[in-house]
């Protein structure tokens, strides 16, 4: 219901039930995080032009038929589906990242259709036994592992890297970094001959140690649909944001229907000071296109200065960190636009005396150099 107010504004097909239940599964059934998530998937496809996939057609065709990345036909103890990524099948100049991300977000979504899939969750092996430093793109590892720590429908159970050489422990450590504690506990890194300790040899492949004959190509082939262009609900959503007045979507670029220098000087001298008050009264009365959930929830209340002046879900600023004893990511401050450039300033309250932390927690971390006082 949230998400389809918003698709209802921009006239583009609701979001399904089935697809929905996909992004409350994966954040168990917390619906501002399944929010969060769907927007932060929604981003994710948007940057990299996962869009109008063709599987039939190249390059996506054969990257999908290179099988570096497949969705085995087993499952983990606890039901999880198995995803494997061989490194040493990756060669960086034959395959740009673009393919490399459709490939993968194709694959994973049809590992998704599955509700055992939904409900269990994702074993992620990363082989990278007989790689070299050629197989191996330190922006792309970035990607994949933000891809599946926030973006994607699935509940991510473990990451192990297998069989990594003695270099890339310098790559990893800088991965790491950016992961929260959660997710770096969730990553494993062991000897090939170590894997079969943590999964049965039943769910491996040979490769691995385990009793899986497995031919990658003919293996993927299975995953080309009957009939060429995957039809993704989620296109016509994705798509929208991809059109140049929703990429360049700031209230400083003139639209069709804005006034030029004159017509505003004009419009001020008509309806003079008392005129201006009231369109402000008229714009506060009207509904916000937006949520205010975080800000308002019961936790959150007392670090807004004014009940009256909350910030909206969609352009809130969010600690990476958090703080205080909840560890809540909130503040209240909001993102703002430029002139033709989005995000451009933070608007956010005086801090109080149990939010200086926040405040200045949110300077650090999006890297203010300008702080300006409007108040006394």
């Amino acid at each position: 219901e949230e998400i389809n107010k918003w698709t209802v504004q921009y006239n583009v097909s609701p979001l399904s039930w089935n697809l929905a239940v996909r992004f409350l599964m994966a954040r168990k059934f917390d619906v501002l995080r399944a929010i969060e998530l769907f927007h932060a998937y929604r981003e994710m496809r948007r940057k990299e032009g996962i869009v109008k996939l063709r599987p039939h057609e190249d390059p996506l065709r054969s990257e999908i038929l290179s099988g570096k990345f497949t969705i085995l036909n087993t499952r983990d103890p606890s039901g999880a589906s198995i995803a494997l990524f061989t490194a040493k099948l990756h060669h960086p100049h034959k395959s740009s990242q673009h393919v490399v991300l459709q490939a993968l977000f194709y694959l994973l979504d049809r590992a998704m259709d599955s509700f055992e899939t939904q409900r269990n969750g994702l074993v992620f092996i990363y082989d990278m036994g007989g790689s070299n430093y050629n197989n191996f793109e330190l922006d792309l590892g970035k990607k994949v592992l933000n891809l599946l720590k926030g973006a994607f429908p699935a509940r991510l159970k473990k990451v192990l890297i297998v069989g990594a050489p003695m270099w890339f422990r310098v790559p990893y450590s800088i991965i790491s970094i950016l992961l929260k504690d959660k997710v770096r506990e969730r990553i494993q890194i062991m000897r090939t001959s170590e894997l079969t300790q943590h999964l049965p040899r039943e769910c491996l492949p040979e490769s691995l140690g385990g009793y899986i004959k497995l031919d990658l190509t003919s293996w993927n082939f299975q995953f080309l649909p009957q009939v060429n262009g995957h039809l993704d609900p989620l296109d016509e959503i994705i798509l929208l944001s991809l059109t140049p007045s929703e990429e360049s979507d700031s209230v400083h670029i003139p639209g069709p229907h804005a006034m030029t220098i004159l017509e505003l000087l004009e419009h001020f001298s008509h309806r003079q000071k008392r005129g201006i008050y009231e369109e402000y009264e008229d714009i506060r009365r009207e509904n916000p296109v937006g949520t205010f959930h975080c800000s308002m929830s019961p936790g959150n209340l007392e670090k807004n200065r004014y009940g009256d002046v909350p910030c909206l879900d969609q352009t809130r600023v969010k600690l990476t960190k958090g703080s205080g004893i909840t560890q809540t990511d909130y503040i209240n401050a909001s993102f703002m636009d430029g002139y033709k450039q989005k995000n451009a300033y933070i608007g956010t309250q005086g801090p109080l005396e149990n939010t200086y932390h926040d405040f200045w927690l949110m300077v650090w971390e999006q890297r203010v150099l300008v702080i300006v006082m409007t108040t006394r």
